[in-house]
């Protein structure tokens, strides 16, 4: 197994979860799950450590835009830009929690909100790399009162199922009395109305949180597993994503940094804060690095898939705009492409951002409600042949 220098702090933690090709997650599991085993290779990563001289002039140019999104320092949450796993510049600032003064540090665990998207498709396309899941596979296959037989993973993957929100009839009391819900009841609700789809599976693309949390019921059935766990054991645990977990409602409310409304009102817990898949996982810029750097890894995901993950599917329109399996793209008639997704739950908004071809992580994420985190792209010139334009209005999720 052969690693170049990176940075001090991520790939130690990289190379002591990476320490033999034959552990499994049977070695953290019951003998009764023996059947879920979900083989953690080594993760070969070639990625030169930038010079000195790169870093400082890269440092000021970032710092120098960073001031200008954030002139007073108002940042409530976590800004990193790193290249090649080295942390050009980061900053963090505000409050986990305001009543008790908690500040917000490099180890405090964020709301990823949709940006949680990009780790639920991770873990259903190594468990589709491992055989265990097919992308063309219909979901009435995994869900047998999954009542749209057409539907397939790859439609969920890229958001062209049809699938109606489950926020909007979730919304309605001829459905659900506003009680907890969660991904189960989402599934119950499906099979017992048979909602109409929003469109034709495969037509178009529809952006949809119903199609993840679906993905995660999935990732359940294949694995065997709770979707928290499997994420913890397949995931976060051999990335050394120490900051990173699922949200569960019951034990982690009282706990979690919370979300606040731009004028600094709280923004309270509903009854959808306990459906995951499409959100609700907390993390750092720093552990989203290292699920970045994974990506440049051939043993992370078989490269042929990785083609798949990172080309547009909806081209029904034109426009630069698209989407990939759990992940968005600019693409431009001149060929660059920009990797990214957007988040927005409640006060929390977030983006991550990765530049393939040049191998720089973008991630901005607040816990109070602000657009800012979404200019973080506009940073992408600095590091190659972008055509983003400095005064186009801002993405939202």
């Amino acid at each position: 197994m052969r690693f170049l220098r990176l940075t001090p702090y991520i790939l130690p933690l990289l190379l002591a979860s990476c320490k033999n090709e034959d552990k499994t997650l049977a070695d953290n599991i019951k003998p009764a799950e023996k059947d879920t085993v979900l083989h953690i290779t080594p993760l070969e990563i070639k990625l030169k450590s930038p010079s000195k001289q790169y870093i400082n002039s890269k440092h000021n140019q970032i710092e120098a835009f960073y001031n200008k999104i954030w002139p007073k320092n108002d940042l409530s949450g976590g800004f990193l830009v790193a290249k090649n796993g080295k942390i050009l510049y980061e900053n963090y600032g505000g409050y986990a929690n305001r009543s008790t003064k908690e500040e917000i540090t490099k180890d405090t665990p964020l709301h990823l909100a949709s940006v949680s998207k990009v780790l639920t498709a991770a873990l259903v396309l190594k468990l589709i790399d491992l055989n265990k899941l097919g992308l063309d596979q219909r979901i009435q296959t995994i869900l047998p009162e999954f009542p749209y037989p057409e539907i397939t993973v790859k439609m969920l993957l890229n958001h062209r199922s049809g699938l109606p929100n489950y926020a909007y009839f979730a919304d309605h009391k001829e459905y659900w009395d506003r009680s907890m819900m969660t991904n189960q009841d989402v599934l119950n609700l499906l099979a017992k109305f048979k909602f109409d789809l929003y469109f034709k599976p495969d037509k178009k693309f529809g952006y949809c949180n119903t199609n993840y949390a679906m993905l995660a019921l999935v990732i359940e059935k294949v694995t065997k597993m709770n979707y928290r766990d499997a994420m913890k054991k397949v995931i976060f645990e051999p990335l050394g994503m120490k900051n990173t977990f699922v949200f569960d409602y019951e034990k982690d409310r009282d706990k979690v940094s919370l979300s606040y409304k731009g004028n600094n009102v709280l923004y309270g817990f509903d009854f959808l804060d306990n459906i995951y898949g499409d959100k609700n996982i907390y993390s750092t810029p720093r552990d989203l690095l290292k699920f970045d750097l994974a990506t440049y890894s051939p043993n992370f995901l078989n490269p042929k898939l990785v083609k798949q993950v990172f080309q547009g599917y909806s081209y029904e329109h034109k426009g630069e705009k698209n989407y990939g399996l759990g992940i968005r793209l600019h693409e431009w008639v001149t060929g660059e492409k920009l990797f990214y997704h957007n988040g927005w739950w409640h006060g929390n908004t977030t983006s991550y951002v990765t530049l393939k071809n040049d191998t720089v992580a973008l991630i901005a994420l607040s816990n109070k409600f602000s657009y800012k985190p979404y200019r973080i792209w506009k940073l992408a010139p600095k590091f190659g042949k972008y055509p983003v334009e400095p005064d186009k209005a801002d993405d939202a999720e």
